[in-house]
């Protein structure tokens, strides 16, 4: 039974649901959801988790689901056994406060039992173990009266095994689990009685779990580690969770020996092994890296594909380290070429089976993908080649282990990934100073950002909003679209102690008004400002708005007078100046993103935004800078469009209407069942839930001001628009009035004339450079003449300031050049120009008969100008960035020559 097959008889199982009623279909959501705990969706559960914490009324009371999942702890597992994946499909069933055990039990029960005839899985009911948490008797007698299962059947497991939460204070609850047997050839015989209430490790892959459901019966008050937590006492509605791996259901039901040699995967493993000429099931270590290369390769896809770039943090670098670690097994596995545009397409064609999004994005996915190649290939080059010949120079100091600096120099100068760094010295038997390197990274970065967490709820859990929430009954009416000044009632007050009854002046509250005008922040457009004023004359200054549940527009705002109190009706008014000022901003954003996707093709896709008074910011897909014609070209299309005047208008409508209607919908974006949709004439059309200019000719002007790298395979591109645009343009046209006067010419005319005085100040840096060497080499012959006997060696200790790397290396060749022939000689000349500093030693051959070695010169010298170096023993060269200490370092060389030669 293929993966598509086992999917579509799941669902169609819950839809029809049974005694317990059908369930809900609920399409798979976004791998990247607002959640601040998580970089990816880990489970399927998480897109329903507002729902069983009680900050969200379910919206249906039965729900079933096929949901992407990435987890991320796995990816070094990843290959070396039948169950860790990082990307995987979560099929589950939800019940809120609907059926419970009884209900779960039989549904699972039924459907992994029943004959594949009548729609079931047909599972051999012999090879099947239930499990129940210890202590849960209640499970344990519903398991033997719904299965007919004898008690040695029922495996008793404790709570490290059978016990569910979230790792935070909330709902918990017993879970039960569905083990399938895969017989003596996977493991060690066993009884139920003789299991403890751990599972075996050497069980693990004998009794494979299949699917876990969770028992939501019990509000936790405090979890100290997954055995260890309180319990407060039980929920008010009971809820079911549960989960049903697909790749390990999909890998039984094919009769394959692992997730990696199911249908959706095995054919990248098939295609890799055409391209490298070797063999899946022959060696080891080759099947490691092929189990990698297609479990890698389908998530790099799904990633992309839900909006995630390369990038050096976050998500960014999940979806880099997977991308990297696919290429370079692929290398280890003797293939040199570029090997995504071989295996993605494979994958595409099979997952792109089940999500066609993944054909309707593929000149971005794999515009994305090929580009990261490349990149990594260079890399590769380069860094593969200086660890080597670290390791080499390693082995041969009798060392075996590699510095936590130049763990941090491959990583930070040459991009090289410390988890590459880490694999690779493994694979030389060699160790990495990996505490060492996360200290350099810590020095090197800061840290210290704002917690998002912060802004969305100043102050609480959602617990107290959603206390708000219940008692108002119903969603905040937003009156924004239509209105900037609305009347409405004081329905909540939210401060650091949680639900409060009043505040006064000086107060910093969060405002819940039953209806507001004020736009919550959202979709990249920022909050509102304003002023809220109440029946009895109390008065309070917003300064920002969020929604941190659904439904629940939170005025974040200082008490400037009186008091207010819940029930007190509400005049709200939104800085009108402010509002059309974003709304202009957001409306060019849409018309931007149209136009580079006219000049740059389809792939131009937007990766984020930020409307702001005034200016905007937008982020899209590209993979190399944007040509200064192609800015020009966007720049005068958009405001071809504002002298157009298009209507700019919103419609509500379905998301299959929308999608019909030709409307952009943005990656990462969570969309209801019914979208709105924002068209400027019939030329831009996208989703949005944003406030907007009523035409295009409102904006007035739309000034590009620039473009820029922020992340591997994404450009800024930053502008103006309206009075701030034209007040731009207004100073540049000054600039330019001035540069024309104080130059003599007119304005086409500048570039011309500014270009020849850059012509004539570049010869004459030239002349001043020949003389300032000529007079830098000039002093050799002096140099050379006041050297210091050390020990019998003539020594020159010289700093030569200005001098840059070149000059420096110059100077110190042509003064031992001109020290006496018969006599041993050291040259050392320190420069610094630009904030660098240059360091070079040189030394003859008579010198080094002494011992006395240039290299070691240097290494010396290096730390006490903020570097370091290295050469040979005649000549060798460092620098650093510390000039503060070069004299300290010069009279430092007279003592080195001194214990060279007398060693």
């Amino acid at each position: 039974m293929d993966t598509a097959e086992i999917r579509r008889r799941f669902l169609a199982h819950f839809e029809a649901g049974g005694a317990v009623g059908a369930h809900t279909p609920v399409p798979s959501a976004s791998l990247l959801l607002d959640d601040p705990n998580l970089l990816f969706v880990n489970a399927g559960m998480v897109p329903f988790k507002p729902y069983f914490l009680g900050q969200e009324a379910a919206p249906y009371p039965r729900a079933v689901s096929v949901q992407k999942c990435v987890r991320t702890p796995d990816i070094e597992d990843v290959g070396k056994t039948t169950r860790h994946g990082t990307f995987f499909e979560m099929c589950g069933n939800f019940s809120f406060g609907d059926y419970f055990k009884q209900g779960a039990i039989e549904l699972a029960w039924d459907l992994v039992t029943k004959s594949q005839a009548d729609g079931g899985f047909g599972l051999d009911e012999s090879r099947l173990y239930p499990s129940v948490y210890a202590d849960d008797a209640e499970a344990f007698d519903l398991w033997r009266k719904v299965t007919g299962l004898p008690a040695e059947r029922i495996l008793r497991l404790g709570k490290r095994e059978n016990y569910w939460s979230m790792g935070v204070p909330g709902p918990g609850g017993p879970c039960s689990e569905i083990l399938y047997d895969r017989g003596p050839g996977y493991g060690p015989d066993f009884t139920a009685e003789h299991l403890g209430p751990d599972m075996p490790f050497e069980l693990e892959d004998r009794l494979l779990e299949i699917w876990n459901l969770v028992f939501m019966q019990e509000e936790l008050s405090a979890v100290r580690a997954k055995d260890d937590f309180d319990i407060a006492g039980p929920l008010p509605k009971q809820n079911i969770d549960t989960g049903m791996g697909l790749e390990r259901v999909a890998f039984l039901m094919q009769g394959v020996e692992n997730m990696y040699e199911i249908d959706v995967m095995m054919p990248v493993i098939a295609r890799a092994q055409e391209l490298t000429g070797r063999s899946y099931g022959a060696n080891h270590d080759d099947d490691v890296r092929f189990r990698i290369v297609a479990d890698h390769v389908r998530s790099s896809m799904m990633l992309i594909g839900d909006g995630v770039t390369p990038g050096n943090e976050g998500r960014g670098y999940v979806l880099r380290r997977l991308m990297r670690r696919a290429i370079r097994s692929m290398r280890l596995l003797g293939f040199e070429d570029p090997s995504l545009p071989e295996l993605l397409p494979v994958s595409r064609d099979k997952m792109g089976e089940t999500y066609d999004e993944l054909h309707r994005d593929w000149q971005r996915i794999s515009t994305v993908a090929y580009a990261e190649e490349e990149a990594f290939r260079a890399t590769l080059r380069a860094g593969t080649s200086l660890f080597e010949n670290a390791a080499v120079e390693l082995k041969s100091a009798g060392s075996t282990q590699l510095s936590g600096e130049r763990a941090f120099a491959l990583h930070d100068t040459y991009g090289f990934p410390i988890d590459l760094t880490l694999e690779m010295a493994a694979e030389q038997g060699l160790e990495v100073d990996e505490a060492g390197f996360r200290r350099l990274m810590t020095e090197q970065r800061d840290r210290a950002k704002a917690d998002a967490r912060a802004k969305k709820g100043a102050h609480r859990d959602a617990s107290a909003y959603r206390s708000v929430a219940d008692t108002m009954g119903e969603a905040v009416e937003f009156t924004g679209y239509t209105q900037t000044v609305s009347d409405g009632t004081v329905r909540g007050i939210v401060t650091a102690a949680g639900v409060v009854e009043s505040a006064r002046e000086g107060d910093e509250v969060e405002l819940i008004l039953d209806r507001t005008p004020f736009y919550a922040e959202g979709g990249g457009q920022l909050a509102d400002q304003g002023v809220v004023e109440l029946a009895n004359g109390a008065r309070l200054q917003v300064n920002d708005v969020q929604s941190p549940i659904t439904g629940l527009i939170v005025h974040q705002a200082t008490v400037l007078s009186g008091e207010v109190t819940a029930g007190l009706a509400a005049h709200a008014a939104v800085d009108l100046e402010r509002r059309l000022s974003i709304s202009r901003a957001h409306t060019a954003t849409h018309m931007v993103h149209k136009a580079f996707r006219e000049a740059l093709g389809e792939t131009a896709t937007q990766a984020g935004s930020e409307n702001a008074p005034g200016r905007f910011r937008f982020d899209f897909s590209a993979t190399g800078a944007v040509p200064n014609s192609v800015m020009a070209d966007v720049e005068a299309r958009v405001n071809d469009v504002i002298l157009d005047d298009l209507l700019v208008h919103a419609e509500v409508m379905s998301q299959a209407e929308a999608v019909k209607s030709g409307a952009m919908a943005l990656f990462g974006e969570k969309y209801g069942d019914s979208v709105r949709v924002v068209s400027v004439g019939d030329w831009a059309r996208e989703l949005c839930g944003g406030t907007h200019a009523g035409s295009s000719g409102k904006l007035g002007v739309i000034k590009l001001l620039g473009e820029s790298s922020i992340g591997s395979g994404v450009r800024r591109v930053e502008a103006l628009v309206g009075t701030d645009a034209y007040r731009f343009l207004a100073r540049e046209h000054v600039l330019v009035a001035q540069l024309s006067e104080a130059l003599k010419v007119r304005p086409e005319e500048l570039p011309e004339r500014v270009n020849d005085i850059l012509e004539r100040l570049r010869t004459a840096e030239k002349d001043l450079e020949k003389v300032r060497v000529a007079a830098l080499l000039g002093r050799a012959a002096e140099l050379a003449a006041s050297a210091q006997a050390v020990d019998g060696i003539a020594v020159v200790a010289t700093a030569a300031p200005g001098a840059g790397g070149g000059d420096v290396r110059t100077l110190a060749l042509d003064v031992r050049g001109r020290l006496p022939g018969d006599q041993a000689g050291v040259v050392v000349v320190v420069g610094e120009a630009e904030g660098k500093v240059a360091v070079v030693a040189a030394v003859n051959d008579l010198a080094r008969a002494r011992g006395v070695s240039a290299n070691e010169i240097v290494r010396a010298l290096g730390p006490l100008v903020g570097g370091k170096g290295g050469g040979k023993d005649d000549v060798a060269q460092g620098g650093g960035t510390d000039g503060s200490r070069i004299d300290e370092a010069l009279a430092l060389v007279p003592t080195e020559v001194s214990r060279m030669a007398g060693s």
